[in-house]
C-alpha cells in the first residue's frame, strides 16, 4: 500500500472520491484543486478515517506552481509514492458551434494539466528510482464523439502520452496505469450528453484504487458499457462515422 498520495482534481468528483478512499485505507492524501474550500470540506471529511487528507489549493494549469506543489507536499507530508491526475472540466462543442477558446481552455485542463504535474512530481520519482503514476482519460478519447469536439481530443491526447511515456518510466522503477471511465455521474456529465449505464464517482474510485493495485496499462470500466467503446475503437472509419453522424443529428 501507498504511504503518501497526490490527488488533483480532488474538490469533487473522481478526484474527491478516490481521495477519501485511498484516506480509509491508512494513507496520507495531498488533496489539490482550485476550490479551497472544497479541499478543506474534504480534509475534515478524512478525519475519522486511518489515513487523511491534507489541501493543497492548485491551478494544474500553472507549471510553476505545481513544481512548487510538489516541494511542499514533500516537505510536509512525506515522500510522494502515489500521484493520480484527475482534474478535468468539459465544455460542450461540435462543428457548428466551433470555438477555439472553448477547445483551448479543455486542453489547458485535461492534458497540460497533467503535463504540469507529471513535470513536477516526476523527478523525484526519478531520483528514488520508484513510484506509482496513475491518470484519469476517458472512454471519449478513442474516437470522435458528436459534441465532445473539445473534450475528447483532451482524452485523445492523454491516451497517446500514456503510452509514450509508459515504458521509459517502467525502466525507471515508476509504473504507470492509465484509467479510462464511461460516464461518470459528476458536475461535468450533469445535461452534457446522455449517459448511459452512468457509475457514481465512488464505484469509479474503487475501480482506480484496485486497479492501482495491478500491473494492467489501461483499466477501462464500467463493464456494462466498455466493450461498446472498445469496438468502436476497432471499427472501419466508413462505418463509425455512419453511426456518428446518425447519433449527431439526434443532439
Amino acid at each position: 500500500m501507498f504511504s503518501t498520495a497526490w490527488v488533483t482534481g480532488a474538490s469533487s468528483g473522481i478526484g474527491r472520491a478516490t481521495a477519501l478512499r485511498l484516506a480509509g485505507q491508512g494513507v496520507k492524501v495531498a488533496v489539490s484543486g482550485r476550490t479551497e474550500e472544497s479541499l478543506e470540506s474534504l480534509a475534515r471529511e478524512a478525519e475519522p478515517l486511518s489515513g487523511s487528507c491534507g489541501p493543497f489549493p492548485l491551478d494544474v494549469t500553472d507549471v510553476d506552481a505545481c513544481r512548487a506543489t510538489v516541494g511542499e507536499i514533500e516537505a510536509r507530508m512525506g515522500s510522494i509514492d502515489l500521484a493520480l491526475f484527475a482534474a478535468g472540466t468539459h465544455e460542450d462543442m461540435s462543428g457548428t458551434d466551433f470555438s477555439a477558446e472553448r477547445a483551448a481552455k479543455v486542453m489547458s485542463v485535461n492534458y497540460l494539466g497533467v503535463v504540469n504535474a507529471l513535470d513536477a512530481v516526476l523527478p523525484a520519482m526519478r531520483g528514488r528510482a520508484r513510484g506509482r503514476i496513475g491518470v484519469v482519460g476517458s472512454v471519449a478519447g478513442y474516437r470522435g464523439f458528436p459534441g465532445l469536439a473539445a473534450y475528447g481530443p483532451s482524452k485523445a491526447a492523454l491516451i497517446n502520452l500514456c503510452e509514450s511515456i509508459h515504458g521509459d518510466l517502467k525502466r525507471e522503477g515508476i509504473r504507470l496505469t492509465l484509467f479510462s471511465p464511461g460516464f461518470v455521474k459528476t458536475r461535468l456529465t450533469e445535461g452534457a450528453m446522455p449517459t448511459p449505464f452512468a457509475i457514481t464517482p465512488e464505484r469509479a474510485a474503487k475501480e482506480i484504487v484496485r486497479g492501482l493495485s495491478s500491473d494492467c496499462f489501461e483499466v477501462v470500466f464500467p463493464k456494462e458499457l466498455a466493450p461498446q467503446f472498445i469496438a468502436g475503437r476497432v471499427m472501419p472509419n466508413r462505418v463509425y462515422l455512419r453511426l456518428a453522424g446518425l447519433l449527431g443529428a439526434l443532439r
